[in-house]
């Protein structure tokens, strides 16, 4: 029988290897330790990341294959584009990181609970602060409308969740931070686990060591200096 590793909470730093993880389910890696800031960034330097639901034990996954966007090749549709030219939204980054979060643990149709728990939102919120976790924001007037949450490591983004309050406004997110991250050298954007939505919007999947080979150099790279704040026409994107 398989077994999966506990970490030791006086090693924040310490991981089994990816290639360690289960594959049924797959990806799960490890249990315990915790969330603070030193854990995840060494978690999601090595393409390691923490799901879990409340009441369950602290869960860490690397799943095989990994689901990843160019940042140059999100796409967008026709419609979509035509939306966004119509579109009066604005977008903004880490202006509203926490609403963000909260918008994405927000009951939707088809799921029972969220893995966006109340600790993993005050662990993000920490990272935010220190300036590893970013957000984008779609605002309609003063109304958050959709938004992306996610850490950069080096040269990676991780992408962790996104939402939409209107119609197309988490395609705008995903949209502007594509475009937000080409600019400053990001060649990637680890979306983790693959759905039909992520795949219509251009992902594509790669098998976990042809992730971590990527991952390997692109967390050594400096991280940018200065992240866009001020708020910016949406329709621009189309």
């Amino acid at each position: 029988m398989m077994r999966i590793t506990r970490l030791d909470p006086r090693r924040p730093q310490a991981f089994p290897s990816p290639e360690d993880a289960l594959s049924d389910p797959n990806g799960l890696l490890a249990f315990g330790g915790d969330l603070s800031p030193e854990r995840l960034l060494a978690a999601y330097a090595r393409g390691i990341f923490p799901w879990y639901s409340e009441g369950d034990p602290l869960l860490w996954w690397s799943p095989d294959p990994r689901c990843m966007f160019a940042t140059d090749a999100v796409h967008v549709s026709r419609s979509l584009a035509r939306a966004l030219r119509r579109s009066a939204w604005t977008w903004s980054m880490d202006r509203a990181f926490e609403s963000v979060m909260r918008e994405c643990a927000a009951p939707r149709a088809g799921q029972d609970g969220t893995w966006i728990t109340q600790d993993m939102i005050m662990a993000y919120a920490r990272l935010h602060r220190l300036g590893h976790a970013h957000s984008l924001e779609i605002w309609n007037g003063g109304r958050l409308a959709g938004g992306i949450y996610g850490v950069a490591v080096g040269k990676l983004f991780s992408a962790e969740s996104m939402f939409s309050r209107e119609d197309n406004a988490s395609k705008a997110a995903l949209l502007a931070l594509s475009r937000v991250l080409h600019a400053r050298g990001f060649p990637w954007i680890d979306a983790q686990v693959p759905n039909p939505h992520l795949l219509r919007m251009g992902a594509v999947t790669l098998p976990r060591a042809r992730f971590l080979k990527r991952l390997a150099r692109l967390v050594t790279l400096p991280d940018p200096e200065a992240w866009p704040r001020g708020a910016m026409p949406v329709s621009m994107l189309a």
